[in-house]
């Protein structure tokens, strides 16, 4: 029964990878690519990583994969906003036909 719950969680992991490789090929702008990507690899390493936290068995091997479950599960949302961001600030540059540097980019919380 463990084995079978194993193998779910496995394949279900690597189905959402699976989806969000197929949506960051198939999407047309960098928004909607993100977001496919971003959305599919959170939830398929947290299943992959739950399949493996039950094959070791828990103890400190699993207090080790819940901590790089929390760890992305912290910074890929983080790590999205930001390119997000990123490309609204290019965006916006591109329609005023700015020079855009990186320097320039600061959180003002009107994004």
């Amino acid at each position: 029964m463990k084995t079978m719950l194993i193998y779910l969680l496995m394949a279900g992991g690597l189905f959402f990878f699976l989806v969000g490789t197929v949506g960051l090929l198939r999407m047309k702008d960098v928004m909607t690519r993100v977001h496919s990507a971003a959305k599919c690899d959170t939830l398929g390493a947290l299943l992959c990583i739950t399949a493996l936290i039950l094959y070791s068995g828990g103890g400190f091997v699993g207090l080790k994969l819940i901590l790089v479950i929390v760890f992305l599960w912290t910074t890929n949302p983080t790590a999205t906003h930001l390119i997000g961001k990123a490309e609204l600030k290019r965006q916006q540059n591109a329609d005023n036909q700015e020079p855009f540097y990186w320097n320039e980019v600061e959180d003002h919380g009107d994004i």
